[in-house]
C-alpha cells in the first residue's frame, strides 16, 4: 500500500527483500521440522533435502523479483512519473528494521551455512576492498568488516542507503529519475547476492561432490586402498545430502583369505571422519576357472558310430575321372604330381573303422581294413594279382608313387 501511495519503484524493489525475509522464516521453520523428523522407509536418507529445496526456491524467487523490477524500470525511463516522498523515508526505515530483525535475531541454519559456503558476490568483494582501506586507517573496525560481511545484512543496508539518497535528491531538486536508478541498483544487488546461493543449493540438489572436499576424499581413498586385505577400491560416489552432510557409497574388493568384518570396520573408520552417511560393499576376490562341463561338446563326438567319414570336396563328374588315378581322363591333362600320402582334392571321403579309440577325444579311430573292402573299391592293380591289396587303414589314398594314365606302375 505504501509503495502504491508513493509511486516509488525503488521502495517496491526494497519491499521484495522483505518478502524474501518472510521466505527465510519459512525456511527456518522447515529446518526445525527436519531436525525432529526421523528417516523413514520412503526417505531413507532423511528429510535434509527439504532445507536445500527451500533455500533454492527462496533465492530463485528473489531473483525473479529483481528481473521484474528491471523490466519495470526500463519502462519508466521512457515516461518517468512523479514520486511522492511523504511515506518514502518512513517506509525505508520500517523495512530496514524488519530485515535486520529477521536476519540477526533468529539463527537460520540453512541460510547461514549457504552464505558461508557459497562464493562471494560482487557486492561483498567491493565492500571487502573498501573495508580493508578503512581498517588500515582504523584498525578497531576489522572485527566488524572483515573477513567479509553477512550478504543479507549488507544488501539491506545498501538498499536503505540508496533509498535515503533518492529521498534527498527528490526533495532538493525534484529529480524523479533517481528513483528508477535506485530501483535498478537494488535489483542488481539482489540478483548478484542471490545468484551464488542459488548455484550452490542447485549443485546440492544435483548430488554433486563439493569441490572443497575432493582432495580430502582422494587422500582417504588412497589410505583405504593400502589397508591389509584390500585389493581394489572402485565405483566410489560421494555427494552432498544436505547442508554440511556428505553421503557416499564405495565397493571394496578384498583377498579371499581376508576377514570381511575387519576390513569393513577399518574402511568405515577411515571414511566416517568425512562421510557421515556411508555404504560400503565388500566382496572377495574370486577367480573364474573354466570347467569341462561348461564347454559344449558336439553330439557326433559323444555318440560314435562304427565308421566315421571325413567329408571331402565334391567329386567331379564320373565320366571325367580315371578310377585308378582319380585324375581327369582328358589327354591334354598333365600327369598328376606326387601326393606324399596326402589326399588330393578329388579323392573320395576317407572311411575309418571304429575299432580303437584314440586318447585325444577327437573321435578318430584307426585299424586295418579287410581285403574285401579294398577290392570293392576297384583298387586291384594289374600285374600284381587280384588278391593283393593295400595294407593300410586308409583305403582310398593313392599309392606313394602313383600310376600313369596307362595303368602301369610309375618308377
Amino acid at each position: 500500500m505504501w509503495c502504491s501511495s508513493t509511486n516509488s519503484i525503488a521502495l517496491t524493489a526494497y519491499t521484495y527483500l522483505t518478502i524474501f525475509d518472510l521466505f527465510s522464516l519459512v525456511t527456518c521453520l522447515i529446518s526445525y521440522w527436519v531436525m525432529m523428523k526421523k528417516p523413514s522407509p520412503v526417505y531413507s536418507f532423511g528429510f535434509e533435502r527439504f532445507e536445500v529445496l527451500a533455500v533454492f526456491a527462496s533465492t530463485v524467487l528473489a531473483q525473479l523479483g529483481a528481473l521484474f523490477i528491471l523490466k519495470e524500470s526500463a519502462e519508466r525511463f521512457l515516461e518517468q512519473p512523479e514520486i511522492h516522498t511523504g511515506r518514502l523515508l518512513v517506509g525505508t526505515f520500517v523495512a530496514l528494521f524488519f530485515n535486520l530483525l529477521t536476519m540477526l535475531s533468529i539463527r537460520n541454519k540453512p541460510f547461514a551455512y549457504v552464505s558461508e559456503a557459497a562464493s562471494t558476490s560482487w557486492l561483498q568483494e567491493h565492500v571487502a576492498d573498501l573495508s580493508r582501506s578503512i581498517c588500515g586507517i582504523i584498525p578497531g573496525l576489522s572485527s566488524i568488516f572483515l573477513p567479509r560481511m553477512n550478504p543479507f545484512v549488507l544488501i539491506d543496508i545498501a538498499g536503505a542507503l540508496a533509498l535515503c539518497i533518492t529521498y534527498m535528491l527528490i526533495e532538493i531538486n525534484n529529480y524523479f529519475a533517481v528513483d528508477t536508478a535506485s530501483a535498478i541498483a537494488i535489483a542488481l544487488m539482489t540478483f548478484g547476492t542471490m545468484y551464488p546461493m542459488s548455484v550452490y543449493s542447485g549443485k546440492v540438489l544435483l548430488q554433486t561432490t563439493p569441490p572443497h572436499v575432493i582432495g580430502q576424499l582422494d587422500k582417504l581413498l588412497r589410505e583405504v586402498s593400502t589397508l591389509d586385505g584390500v585389493l581394489e577400491v572402485r565405483n566410489e560416489h560421494f555427494w552432498t545430502l544436505g547442508f554440511g552432510t556428505l553421503a557416499g557409497s564405495v565397493h571394496v574388493r578384498i583377498r579371499r583369505d581376508a576377514n570381511e568384518q575387519m576390513v569393513l570396520a577399518h574402511v568405515t573408520n577411515r571414511l566416517y571422519t568425512l562421510v557421515s552417511t556411508l555404504t560400503v560393499q565388500i566382496f572377495k576376490d574370486d577367480w573364474i576357472r573354466p570347467t569341462l562341463s561348461s564347454v559344449p561338446i558336439a553330439n557326433n563326438i559323444l555318440n560314435l558310430s562304427d565308421h566315421h567319414i571325413i567329408p571331402m570336396p565334391p567329386l567331379k563328374a564320373a565320366e571325367n575321372l580315371n578310377p585308378v588315378t582319380s585324375t581327369p581322363a582328358k589327354p591334354s591333362s598333365p600327369p598328376p604330381e606326387f601326393s606324399f600320402n596326402t589326399p588330393g582334392k578329388n579323392v573320395s571321403p576317407v572311411v575309418l573303422l571304429n575299432t580303437q579309440t584314440r586318447p585325444y577325444g577327437l573321435g578318430f579311430n584307426h585299424g586295418s581294413a579287410p581285403y574285401s573292402s579294398v577290392l570293392s573299391q576297384g583298387f586291384g592293380i594289374p600285374g600284381m594279382g587280384a588278391t593283393q591289396g593295400f595294407r593300410t587303414g586308409f583305403t582310398n589314398v593313392p599309392s606313394r608313387y602313383g600310376t600313369n594314365t596307362r595303368g602301369q606302375p610309375r618308377p
